[in-house]
């Protein structure tokens, strides 16, 4: 399709505009409640083509939005009137085995990536829904059922491609232009768009474990938080989580990367907690525990959610996730973190939480647009009872919540510090459409 301002003659990739065919396709995303209007869906078939793209929105004056898996609550993606850079047509991955590396386009999802490890025994922390892009969860930091073992995706990068503001393509690593791998490693899309990421993969094998009890949530005071300060100096396979939602029962467990009968401590110790009244003990392969949540994530739902990061949970705090059991609707869950996570000096990268214990996530999906406000309603609701402990928030998880919410997820030296790389990368903010940090 034709612009204004038109693409080179070298361009290999689609442009869609509202008239095209496959345009209302390209322009949905995971929460079925964005629905926003591109002026042009550019569809980019390699980096020069993402080069090409930014030249054109900047010489038209356009927003930027940058797709990779689409999988934003806010849809920051999709631009109103503006030019959406949509990087599906980049999706390989390319595995080097005996370096125990991945080169990975930007629009490549964690399916993907965990395809093309798995046959070797690899993989790297990766999110836990497969149809998740690779772009968005490592650059916010990303976290994953490896992160207690190798640390955040973030962590395990080695290097990036990134297209800068004015359409150049540089290399950010720690040689070369080590103030935006800084950067990069946490402070999200706001210094370009990276066509590849190198990342580190690590032998992990290719068996998992899912464990979990349901107990009496009126009930379940003492086992939630016995089995919490158990995650502090659990083994580093393991990630212990909770998990209650509107009307269900206290789900006590925990996820195991690696041999599954070496879990059997672990297992033993959860069946102390108290009479279940169901248990779940499943050996299951790793590129099966990676795709598990994937339908319960489904792209098309209309979506909300709150987090926070947790350090302190004393018994009111737990009274308090106890009491989501009450609510009409909503899931919580709290998921730990610590080990490898914590192991990385906070000032290493744009992931400032590096001593959170857990992460809290409230969240509900339905079909029915006349019920947004009713849902986002009782999440925030729900949210609020445990604020009062919150020490933050995960960059990814954080919904439209201005200037106010990227401070929580970042911190004052963090943000700063941000703010200044900003300046030198995007002094005209082109790369806004995010968790948005101005320049300075």
């Amino acid at each position: 399709m034709p612009m204004a301002g038109p693409l080179p003659a070298s361009f290999e990739g689609d442009v869609l505009v509202p008239d095209s065919p496959d345009y209302d396709t390209a322009r949905a995303v995971w929460n079925g409640a964005v629905d926003r209007r591109p002026k042009y869906v550019v569809r980019c078939a390699g980096t020069d083509d993402v080069r090409a793209a930014v030249r054109v929105a900047r010489e038209l004056g356009l927003p930027i939005g940058v797709r990779g898996g689409g999988h934003s609550a806010a849809g920051w993606a999709v631009p109103d009137g503006g030019l959406m850079i949509d990087l599906s047509r980049m999706r390989g991955v390319a595995v080097d085995a005996g370096a125990r590396t991945a080169q990975v386009q930007g629009g490549a999802l964690l399916g993907s990536l965990d395809a093309a490890s798995q046959p070797y025994g690899l993989a790297t922390t990766a999110g836990i829904v497969s149809h998740t892009g690779i772009g968005g969860l490592a650059l916010g930091g990303g976290v994953g059922w490896l992160g207690r073992q190798y640390g955040l995706t973030c962590d395990n990068a080695l290097g990036y491609e990134v297209v800068t503001a004015d359409g150049e393509l540089v290399r950010a690593s720690a040689d070369e232009n080590p103030d935006l791998f800084w950067g990069l490693r946490g402070g999200g899309g706001n210094f370009g768009v990276v066509t590849r990421f190198d990342l580190t993969l690590h032998v992990v094998g290719t068996q998992a474990l899912v464990a979990e009890v349901d107990l009496d949530p009126a009930r379940g005071l003492d086992a939630l938080r016995t089995w919490l300060a158990r995650s502090d100096d659990a083994p580093r396979r393991a990630t212990l989580f909770a998990e209650v939602s509107a009307g269900g029962p206290l789900t006590l467990g925990f996820v195991w990367v690696g041999p599954p009968d070496d879990a059997a401590p672990l297992v033993a110790e959860l069946d102390d907690l108290g009479t279940a009244q169901a248990r779940r003990v499943r050996p299951i392969s790793y590129l099966d525990l990676q795709r598990q949540s994937d339908v319960g994530a489904a792209h098309g739902w209309r979506r909300y959610a709150k987090s926070h990061y947790v350090q302190e949970l004393p018994d009111a705090a737990l009274e308090a996730f106890l009491a989501h059991a009450g609510a009409d609707v909503g899931a919580a869950s709290l998921v730990a973190y610590g080990g490898a996570i914590a192991d990385v000096d906070p000032g290493t990268t744009a992931f400032a939480h590096r001593n959170t214990r857990f992460e809290y996530d409230v969240g509900a999906k339905w079909e029915d647009p006349a019920d947004d406000e009713r849902h986002a309603a009782t999440c925030r609701r729900l949210a609020a009872t445990i604020a009062p402990w919150s020490v933050g928030v995960y960059v990814n998880a954080l919904g439209v919540e201005g200037a106010a919410g990227v401070h929580r997820a970042y911190g004052d030296a963090t943000y700063a510090r941000l703010q200044e790389l900003k300046t030198a990368w995007d002094p005209d903010n082109a790369f806004r459409l995010n968790q948005n940090i101005p320049p300075a």
